[in-house]
């Protein structure tokens, strides 16, 4: 699980759930050099409402812990930058879930050009978390994937 184009990705693997969403963000090239730079800085995270311990544009390789902060709650999810694509028409990253984030799997966002249209792309594969409490949570945690993805496709507008 190592593509923000998920090329590689198992395609027949049940064990994980997936998800794939788009939006179209804007039109042109001054939209789509801010959102190229935004999504390597993070900002489709931090504009979701997750505080990001990166200060760097993204690297593979990079371990950074994002931070949620929910119903009074503070839920720290530790992941590893696992791959970074810039191409002229396609920009983005993914990364990896490490041990003690509340979900298992895998998370990309992709900027890429259709024409003169700007569009994002999030995917994922997720499971449960191996660890208790998560892995009971996990219901509650599908519920809250879901609301964080449209976040995602509203962050970079």
């Amino acid at each position: 699980m190592t593509s923000p184009d998920f090329r590689t990705w198992p395609s027949s693997d049940t064990r994980f759930s997936r998800s794939e969403v788009s939006a179209l963000i804007g039109r042109g090239d001054a939209v789509w050099e801010r959102v190229t730079a935004d999504v390597l800085r993070w900002k489709v995270k931090s504009a979701s409402g997750f505080t990001v311990d990166a200060s760097r544009p993204v690297s593979q390789g990079d371990r950074v812990n994002v931070t949620a902060r929910v119903l009074g709650l503070t839920v720290v999810e530790p992941v590893e930058v696992v791959s970074v694509v810039e191409e002229p028409d396609r920009v983005g990253f993914s990364y990896r879930t490490l041990p003690g984030h509340p979900v298992d799997g895998e998370e990309a966002f992709v900027v890429h050009r259709i024409g003169d249209e700007v569009h994002l792309t999030v995917r994922s594969l997720t499971r449960a978390a191996p660890q208790q409490p998560w892995r009971a949570l996990y219901p509650v945690l599908r519920v809250a994937q879901r609301i964080a993805r449209r976040r995602y496709l509203r962050a970079l507008r």
